[in-house]
């Protein structure tokens, strides 16, 4: 007669030494797309076991009581066409209740606080050492979402960290993130942050910079921005650059040299972007084996 295994048992490694399980491990992990199924599988099955209690516990939900429900009974006037609903708690990722218990809880932020006074975006990197260095031979990034998943969350707690306890930006009132991941694969985290004191018009380049860093006073910033954060080049230096569309770069650039910051007239600040003979830095940047100077623009 054949027992039917709790789902558990059946991502269990079998009984062996310790060095039997790390061997087998690898060998799982070097599989590439293969382990990319077989861990969708595996979360696809726990997913379904989830599931399957909500749908066999909606009694202890209390269903009865959500005025969605009952403002339905109440609209249709005929209970037999509503049929039996189910109900996704709030404690179900992705469901419509836990989305609708985040926005609640972001608007009442905005309520008590205002508006945020930062936006800030943090994206992976696939070449931090901490993800390379896991690397098994010729893998690559989209090899081990588990390593940039892992890191990627490590990073993200440091920064937040950073703004909280380290106060780079000034005492915080309360913040909040969101986690998202992107159509190329790597997660991104959009931050939104509320300060103590208010960011007064004249101090937003103090927060906020679009020009290169002094590479003799901060080297490695320097070096960050000039790999990173340099859009293109583009237009007729590249004009097969994916941002090109009928000989224009959709995202506006070149940008115009400024010496201060300004709000334009669509109501988007234009960043301080500062000439040479200003005070602001080039550099240069191989585009198809050639340099080409870099500024501010």
């Amino acid at each position: 007669m054949l027992k039917e295994l709790p789902l558990l048992e059946h991502l269990k490694i079998p009984k062996k030494g310790a060095g039997d399980k790390q061997l087998m491990l690898k060998e799982f992990q070097m599989c590439k797309e293969l382990f990319h199924q077989s861990v969708v599988d595996m979360y696809a099955k726990i997913e379904s076991e989830r599931l399957r209690f909500i749908l066999l516990n909606q009694k202890k939900l209390r269903i009865e009581d959500y005025i969605h429900l009952r403002d339905a009974i109440y609209s249709n006037g005929n209970i037999n066409e509503l049929g039996k609903p189910t109900i996704l708690p709030s404690s179900f990722t992705g469901g419509p209740q836990y989305m609708h218990e985040g926005t609640q809880d972001a608007m009442t932020y905005v309520r008590n606080f205002g508006r945020p006074d930062l936006f800030i975006t943090f994206t992976c990197n696939p070449q931090w050492k901490e993800i390379t260095d896991e690397f098994m031979a010729r893998q690559k990034s989209h090899d081990r979402h588990n390593i940039i998943g892992t890191v990627f969350h490590l990073k993200l707690k440091s920064l937040t960290n950073l703004i909280n306890k380290g106060k780079i930006f000034g005492t915080t009132r309360c913040f909040m993130y969101t986690v998202e991941w992107q159509k190329r694969g790597l997660p991104q985290a959009h931050i939104l942050l509320w300060l103590q004191e208010k960011i007064h018009i004249h101090k937003i380049d103090d927060f906020i910079s679009a020009e290169l860093p002094n590479p003799e006073s901060d080297p490695m910033l320097h070096g960050v921005i000039k790999t990173q954060m340099i859009h293109g080049p583009c237009g007729s230096i590249n004009p097969l650059s994916p941002c090109m569309k009928e000989g224009e770069c959709t995202k506006r650039y070149p940008r115009i040299f400024l010496k201060d910051t300004q709000t334009g007239h669509d109501g988007y600040p234009l960043y301080r972007r500062r000439k040479p003979e200003d005070g602001g830095y080039v550099t240069t940047k191989k585009v198809r084996g050639s340099d080409v100077e870099i500024d501010n623009r």
